[in-house]
C-alpha cells in the first residue's frame, strides 16, 4: 500500500464544482490503478495556536478545507500513473478549475501502521 494526499482551501460556494471535479479525477485515478479516493470537505477544523490547516493553505474565511487522500497498491503504481499524466490530455488542468491550485500541499507516503485493512 502507498499512500498520496493533499489538503486544499476551496471556496464554500464551489463545492458543487469541487465534487464534480473529484469525481472526475477519481475516476481517472481508478482508470490508472488507484484503488481508493476519499475527498473530504471541512466540518470541524479547528483554529491552532501554532499551526493548522487553515493557516498551512492560507484559507480565506470564504474557503472550506479539502483533506483528500488517494490508496495505491505501490509506489510502482503511483509512479506509473504520474507518468501516464504528464502525457495524457484528460489530466491537463483546466482554467476554471474550483480552487486556487498554488497552494494545494501534496505528498505521498509509506504507511506506518494501517488498521482494519487486509
Amino acid at each position: 500500500m502507498y499512500v498520496a494526499g493533499f489538503i486544499i482551501a476551496v471556496p464554500a460556494e464551489n463545492r458543487a464544482r469541487y465534487q464534480a471535479w473529484a469525481e472526475k479525477s477519481a475516476n481517472l485515478m481508478k482508470e490508472l490503478g488507484c484503488l481508493e479516493v476519499v475527498e473530504a470537505w471541512e466540518d470541524n477544523v479547528p483554529d491552532g495556536q501554532h499551526t493548522d490547516f487553515r493557516r498551512a493553505v492560507a484559507a480565506r474565511p470564504d474557503e472550506k478545507i479539502v483533506f483528500s487522500w488517494q490508496v495505491w497498491p505501490d509506489k510502482a503504481t503511483v509512479d506509473a500513473a504520474e507518468a501516464t499524466m504528464r502525457d495524457d490530455p484528460r489530466f491537463d488542468v483546466p482554467d476554471d478549475i474550483p480552487f486556487d491550485r498554488k497552494r494545494l500541499i501534496f505528498g505521498s507516503f509509506d504507511p506506518l501502521l494501517t488498521m482494519g485493512r487486509d
